[in-house]
């Protein structure tokens, strides 16, 4: 094995160790405040089903591009090679669809009341799990072809595929191709129209309120902002982080489809840039919220000292 190879394996596996780890402590805040009985936002929800969605993509694509990176590449069966491709593309939609229902749901929230979408931020919370349950469908139908197109590396029967590592393309006609990948390219195209909107308004939104701090109490500047500013300006920099690492994706792809059958360096390059987005999102919503992991904290705090008194309550009557 090429020292590049050991190079890009030992990259991939800390990119897909280190994402689940940061998903997992995600989740693990949650959870522990949903444990707590803390009443929770709507986007958390979202956040929820990100989190889920980020695991899929990591764990079926991460992994075995990390094994085949090191240079395990029979390690899968045909069967195996179409649910692994399945479950990641998947994984990977929903992923993309959560960053833009999370966007558009922070945008209403932080909406005016005297806005016209005073009546749909009353609503919202209560089609939040709606919106995530059709996005799921969606995904899962979507991506039906996708177990048609791969086969593992062992079928000798394809003369001409394109080498995924660990499992490789069948030599579809050029019009078949073309229509899978647009069909497949459908949702993110949509997300990627909806979400520079969302964001527009959410900066419209905050600079009118900054306008409006400024008009009220002077030139003098906000010690603390808000929850509802910080947790804006994490959705803010989770879109942007995604719409930059999709660009570099699709560009990708674009030096993919020209050169035919690309090498396994750029198949690698490609599949990391695509893991990014997972591995990295969880750091970008715990280093910019903090009240997640210090909340969770203060509610077992709390909680724990209600236990303690009403233990002392019951001694002290007891004696």
């Amino acid at each position: 094995m090429a020292s590049g190879d050991l190079m890009m394996g030992m990259i991939f596996l800390t990119l897909t160790v280190g994402g689940i780890l940061g998903n997992f402590c995600l989740l693990s805040s949650y959870l522990c405040l949903d444990f707590s009985g803390c009443r929770l936002r709507c986007t958390d929800l979202i956040i929820k089903h990100l989190v889920a969605a980020n695991f899929l993509f990591l764990l079926f694509r991460g992994v075995p591009q990390s094994m085949a990176a090191l240079g395990f590449r029979h390690f899968i069966s045909d069967l195996g090679c179409k649910l692994v491709f399945y479950v990641h593309r998947v994984g990977r939609g929903m992923s993309f669809s959560s960053t833009c229902l999370l966007s558009v749901f922070q945008a209403i929230t932080i909406s005016p009341r005297d806005s016209r979408w005073a009546e749909l931020k009353v609503k919202a919370p209560r089609y939040t799990g709606t919106s995530l349950f059709l996005c799921w469908i969606l995904h899962l139908l979507v991506n039906i072809i996708v177990p048609m197109c791969v086969t593992h590396n062992g079928n000798n029967n394809i003369t001409k595929r394109r080498d995924f590592g660990y499992c490789s393309g069948g030599n579809d006609e050029r019009t078949v191709y073309v229509i899978n990948v647009a069909l497949l390219s459908l949702p993110d195209v949509l997300c990627l129209g909806i979400m520079p909107w969302a964001s527009g308004s959410m900066v419209l939104i905050l600079y009118r309120h900054k306008q409006r701090f400024q008009h009220l109490h002077g030139n003098s500047p906000s010690r603390r902002s808000s929850p509802e500013s910080r947790a804006t300006h994490t959705v803010l920099l989770l879109v942007s982080t995604f719409v930059s690492l999709y660009t570099l994706s699709f560009i990708m792809h674009i030096w993919w489809a020209i050169s035919g059958n690309p090498s396994q360096l750029l198949v690698h390059l490609s599949a990391l840039i695509n893991a990014c987005f997972p591995a990295l999102s969880p750091f970008i919503l715990m280093s910019r919220d903090t009240n997640v992991p210090r909340l969770c904290w203060s509610r077992i705090s709390s909680s724990a000292l209600r236990n303690m008194s009403h233990v002392c309550t019951c001694t002290m009557a007891f004696c």
